[in-house]
């Protein structure tokens, strides 16, 4: 059984707690960071510009690390690359909060991308606890994690935010240190002795990872789903804050509120739903009505009139939170018990990547935009980016499926809007 250095057997309760402490310390910097970003500038413009070289910071860093790290967790466990994460992210968030300048902000984002692959290397210890066919249910818990953190640490971020940009960052580096004092203590390890396999650096080259990862039986197409959905929620991520500020006013307090809202929807979903779901249908056919109901939010979110229509949306958005632990659950049972690691870090390198690619998809698009009077409908142009790119999704899921003998019901069935 897997075990850790104290003889506790690794069970979803000890990750569950790590990811939560984690996703609280992340959630608390997302409304403010821009804000912060924006107290270095001088213009909406510029404003828009250096938060994309930020985020491209983070991304570019993530995207050459998240595969060394996956590996390295096949090599030498998940416990101890969990922790290197939890350090970096200490480190980024205290510099982030020290910072008085843009380039200081920069360095800080990239040793913190450098430095951790968290939620790759927990989806490898969920991956090493559990049997295939419940994995699906499980990575849903696991995003229900993240759901919470996202209830919590916006809302947090945007109270505290108010009170000063720097505290959030002060705070969420104390979360982080808490999480390292978890995970030396508390954590156990998942991955056994005779589970584990050598690291090398040629399985540790994203690019070389990523044909890999494509070349897995019943992966694929998929991959180019993962990187269409990637890029998409990267447009989201990116713009969600300044769209929202540009179209109706709102400020940090207003930003941190509504993404806690989406925090509620995805626990209740992931939480909740998905089991219940996956009982009805298999992970496939709810990647493709999640899919579906993605596409339709990000165009309803683009065309919103008003900030109480983005709530709405975000409540009416119940399938849209399936699609990541559908997929997830797809290409984690395509690979053995020993790669697990390096094939959840190959899936992070392909999101670093469309982190990187979406900052520099975003900050044009806001630069664009951000001389428009407020409430013009063409604000919404990132967004509606990000509808197109959820429907390329949507067509080469369908189309791979089909082609797996595992054709789902038309997709106009789906009556729900919403995703993420």
């Amino acid at each position: 059984m897997p075990v850790g250095r104290d003889k506790r057997q690794a069970a979803m309760p000890f990750i569950l707690v790590a990811v939560l402490i984690d996703m609280v310390s992340i959630g608390i910097i997302v409304p403010v960071l821009p804000a912060l970003i924006g107290s270095l500038t001088g213009s909406q413009a510029d404003h828009a510009f250096w938060l994309g070289v930020v985020s491209f910071a983070y991304g570019i860093a993530n995207f050459f690390s998240a595969p060394v790290l996956g590996a390295l967790s096949d090599r030498f466990g998940r416990r101890p690359v969990l922790l290197l994460g939890f350090c970096g992210l200490a480190t980024t968030f205290f510099a982030t909060a020290l910072s008085t300048a843009l380039w200081m902000l920069i360095a800080a984002r990239m040793v913190g991308g450098g430095m951790q692959a968290n939620a790759a290397v927990a989806n490898a210890y969920v991956a090493d606890i559990t049997a295939p066919a419940e994995r699906a249910k499980r990575f849903g818990m696991l995003g229900a994690m993240f759901g919470i953190g996202f209830i919590l640490g916006p809302a947090m971020g945007g109270v505290l935010g108010a009170i000063n940009l720097h505290l959030p960052f002060f705070v969420a580096g104390g979360l982080a240190l808490v999480n390292l004092l978890y995970g030396c203590f508390v954590l156990p390890e998942s991955l056994p002795l005779d589970r584990r396999s050598p690291f090398t650096w040629k399985s540790a080259n994203p690019v070389k990872t990523l044909k890999a990862l494509a070349n897995l039986k019943g992966v694929g197409m998929l991959v180019g789903v993962i990187a269409c959905t990637g890029l998409a929620q990267g447009l989201l991520y990116n713009s969600w804050v300044l769209y929202s500020t540009f179209k109706f006013g709102w400020g940090a307090s207003e930003n941190g509120w509504s993404l806690a809202s989406i925090g509620v929807v995805s626990v209740f979903v992931q939480g909740y739903l998905l089991g219940k779901l996956l009982k009805a249908f298999p992970p496939q056919r709810l990647a493709i009505f999640g899919l579906t109901s993605s596409m339709l939010a990000y165009a309803l979110w683009g065309a919103a009139v008003s900030g109480w229509m983005m709530y709405a949306v975000i409540f009416a958005n119940l399938l849209g939170f399936t699609v990541n632990s559908s997929i997830q659950s797809i290409v984690s049972g395509a690979a053995d018990d020993r790669s697990q690691g390096q094939t959840l870090g190959a899936v992070s390198s392909l999101n670093s990547l469309t982190a990187v690619i979406g900052p520099l998809m975003s900050t044009p698009l806001l630069v664009m935009v951000s001389d428009l009077p407020r409430g013009h409908w063409a604000i919404g142009t990132p967004l509606f980016v990000g509808a197109l790119l959820q429907a390329t999704a949507l067509f080469l899921a369908w189309t791979h499926f089909r082609r797996m003998g595992r054709r789902p019901q038309p997709v106009a069935a789906v009556a729900t809007p919403g995703s993420l």
